[in-house]
């Protein structure tokens, strides 16, 4: 299993909504400019984190998006789902009932209705993987890079997305 490099362009431009210069929203032509990503797939990226109101349009000369909800309410998970989909990812064929052993009489109910246990685990696996990306948070990324990055990263991105 593999997330989509929509993921990481998602949670890095949510990050510059998070303190965006002062009275200001930030567009998707900055934001491409800045990740050095076209404006059509950022586009398809800010209109999934919308539809899962993560994110909401302001319209108009100084528009652009910004956050739905505090950064300590927006999980990776909930960016992981908004671009991935909430599908599984492992999803169980019941390829035991194939067996050759069961060609002919076909696959017992007594062992159909034991549950598959590779299922179990792998299931078992991904909740324990979207329990930890729930346990993360914007603010949290946010807060652990500003005890990372220079300062000065954080001023000249603040310069880059000022609006005149």
């Amino acid at each position: 299993m593999q997330y989509s490099v929509g993921v990481e362009y998602a949670l890095h431009c949510l990050l510059y909504l998070i303190n965006p210069p002062t009275g200001s929203n930030i567009g998707i032509k900055e934001l491409s400019k800045f990740q050095g990503v076209s404006e059509t797939y950022l586009s398809k990226i800010f209109t999934k984190l919308a539809k899962a109101d993560i994110v909401r349009a302001v319209p108009g000369v100084k528009g652009g998006y910004q956050l739905t909800r505090k950064p300590s309410d927006i999980s990776f998970w909930d960016v992981v789902e908004a671009i991935e989909g909430s599908k599984p990812m492992f999803q169980c064929k019941e390829i035991r009932q194939g067996c050759i052993l069961y060609q002919e009489t076909g696959y017992p109910d007594n062992l159909a209705k034991i549950p598959c246990k590779i299922n179990v685990v792998m299931l078992g696996a991904e909740k324990h993987m979207r329990d930890y990306l729930k346990e993360k948070s914007l603010l949290w990324l946010f807060q652990d890079l500003e005890g990372d990055l220079p300062e000065e990263f954080f001023e000249e991105t603040k310069e880059f997305f000022k609006k005149d």
